[in-house]
Formats: structure tokens, sequence, C-alpha cells
């Protein structure tokens, strides 16, 4: 992957650019919708809200009428009545006008002569009249029909172009909101910002520490186990002198001859090193107990002082609780004393407390060096 600064500096750029090019279209196409005046929905309340003259009283004149438009299926009856009226109406026209010319031309001394030639003329011109009419009622149903084929799509079209531009103001709106917050994390995140090569060297460089961290715990555990294992030996050896000095020490008061045995200085002295160097190791500097089921141990790490309060169920060895302090640092310990406790692991919990408080005390000396 190439960190190049031309790279990274470039890409914003031109998507930045894309993405207003993009919103201009938008803004253009939402622009000339208005602009073409497609109001197919607002075209029914107009409709109902529009008002006719005339309409104001019902068809009986009460004066009953709203002056809107009724039901298409009334207003439907009431067209064919009023076209088969005016038919009628153009019949009797017809005839009267037929008969008042007849009329005329039978009294008038000047009237004009019907010849066979001027009837064909008029029945000529009366079918050139009717094609001309059916050409034209033919063409109107076809409109009709184009009409009713397109509207449908007409709508679908207005529909989808408003819930696209709906679709467009909205993403408007999104870029200019996250333009915002960009520019409010520029202002809270000034320069120098971490890039994606420093970031890669940065997780590089934690990835070898934990390693290094990770064969250095590796080793002490090495180390503490192998102490361990002598103390244990040496607890050993304790108990048997121990046990060894009793019996002497019943076989000489059998006796009567109590003398102290020379032996005794040399293993104590042996003990209290034993212990000495056991504390060390483990970096504890005092345990004493506070009451019959709580025992306090404090540990020395890097120079700070760590406490362990650990409370026993009374009578028992079961750990009931453990509080864990830390002198000048903040460490959250609450998964690793739950998960010990409820598995009554004394000695693991130790360990892992020591283990992560010198983890974090490493951690943070190391910080301050830098």
């Amino acid at each position: 992957m190439s960190n190049s600064p031309l790279t990274a500096t470039a890409d914003p750029t031109l998507k930045a650019a894309a993405t207003t090019a993009t919103v201009d279209v938008a803004r253009a196409l939402q622009a000339s919708l208005e602009a073409a005046k497609l109001r197919i929905l607002d075209a029914h309340v107009q409709l109902k809200e529009y008002r006719f003259e005339g309409l104001d009283e019902d068809a009986d004149g009460n004066g009953e009428g709203d002056g809107s438009l009724r039901d298409p299926a009334v207003v439907r009856s009431d067209v064919a009545a009023q076209v088969s009226f005016l038919r009628r109406l153009k019949f009797q026209y017809l005839e009267q006008n037929a008969k008042d010319k007849y009329i005329k031309t039978i009294v008038a001394d000047d009237a004009p002569l019907v010849t066979s030639a001027g009837n064909e003329e008029l029945r000529v011109r009366n079918e050139e009249k009717k094609s001309a009419l059916k050409a034209a009622k033919g063409r109107l149903e076809e409109k009709r029909g184009d009409v009713k084929v397109l509207a449908p799509l007409v709508e679908e079209d207005y529909n989808r172009a408003k819930a696209l531009t709906e679709e467009a103001s909205s993403l408007s709106q999104k870029i200019l909101d996250a333009r915002l917050q960009l520019t409010r994390l520029r202002q809270t995140y000034p320069h120098p910002r971490l890039t994606v090569k420093s970031a890669s060297q940065q997780l590089e460089e934690q990835v070898a520490e934990m390693q290094a961290v990770d064969e250095a715990l590796q080793d002490v555990n090495e180390r503490i186990a192998r102490v361990k294992e002598n103390v244990k030996a040496g607890v050993g050896e304790v108990e048997r002198l121990r046990a060894a000095r009793a019996e002497v020490e019943k076989m000489k008061v059998a006796e009567g001859e109590v003398e102290e045995d020379g032996r005794i200085g040399g293993l104590y002295d042996w003990f209290s090193a034993s212990l000495t160097l056991h504390r060390s190791l483990l970096s504890l500097v005092s345990s004493h107990s506070e009451t019959d089921n709580e025992l306090r141990l404090k540990y020395a790490v890097n120079g700070r002082e760590v406490t362990i309060k650990l409370l026993f169920i009374p009578n028992t060895r079961q750990l009931a609780a453990a509080e864990v302090r830390m002198d000048g640092a903040d460490v959250d310990l609450g998964d690793v004393v739950d998960t010990h406790v409820h598995s009554n692991d004394i000695s693991g919990l130790v360990w892992a407390v020591l283990a992560r408080t010198r983890h974090s005390f490493t951690a943070d000396s190391n910080s301050m060096e830098d």
C-alpha cells in the first residue's frame, strides 16, 4: 500500500470535488423539476377546490349547491342528460330552420331554383365535412387513449423524480453535516496528526515491545518457579529438621539431659537467610494478618508500593474477596481479581497482579522518558 504524501493528499481532494459535482447536479435537477410545474399530485386538490359558475344552486334551483365538484358519477349522468337535451334541441332547430327555408322558398317571388346539381354539390360538401369530422373524432379518441396510457407513466416518473430529489436533498444535508463534523475534528485534533505510516510504525514498535516484555515475563516466571522449588525443598528440610529436633529434645528430656544443640543457631540463620531471599525475589515488603480471616501483603514494584488485601471465609481457606491498591497508578484489575477469587487461586492472583502492575509501571516509565 502506498503511503506517499501526494496520494494521501490527492484522493480526498478528488473525492470532495466529485461529491460537490454530484450535489450540484442534484440541485440543478431539483430546480428544473420545480420550474417544470409538474404538480400532478396537487392537481387533484386544485380540482376539488375549483368552483364553477352556476353551481351555487343545485339541479332543482333550490340554492343548496356547495359550489364544488360533485361525485363524478353524478356529473357524468348530468352531462349525458344535457347532451341528450342539446341533441333534441339541435334537431328541433334544424327542423324549424328547414321548414322556414321551405316556406320562404315557396312564397318568395325571386326564390332560387333548387336543382339536382345544387343538391349533389351540397351532398358532396356534407360528405367532406362528415369525413373531416370523423377523422377529427378518430384523432381525439387516439389522443384520449395516449393520455390514458401515458398518464400513469408520467405519474410514476414524477414520483421517481420526486423521490430522487428528496434523496439528493437529504444526501446534501448529510454531506454538509459530515463536513461540519470533519471541521470540528480537525479543530479538536490539530497538527501533527497520526498518519497511516506513523501508525503502522508505532504498531510495529508496540508489537516488538510486547514480545520483549513477554520474553522477560517468561524468564521471570521460570526464575520464580525455580526459586519456589528451592523454597519448597528448604521448607521441607526445615520441617524435617524441626521434627528431628523435637524427637531429640523429647529423648533428652526423658533422659534428663537437656542441653542446647549447636545446630539450632545455624539452622535459624539459614532459615532467616532463605526467608530474606524469598522476600527479595518476590519483592515482598511485609505480610501480616489484620484479623483471623484477613491477610495483608505489601510488595515493592519498580519503587512503588502495591498492597494486596485477602479476605477469607472464617475457619476455612476459601478466598472470599480481594482488594488491590497501588501507589500513584490507576490500573483496572477487576477482571483479574474476580477470576482468581472465583477459582480460589491465591498464588495465581498474586502473580497476575504483580505482572500487570509491573507492566503498567514499565509502560508509564517509558512514556515519561519519551
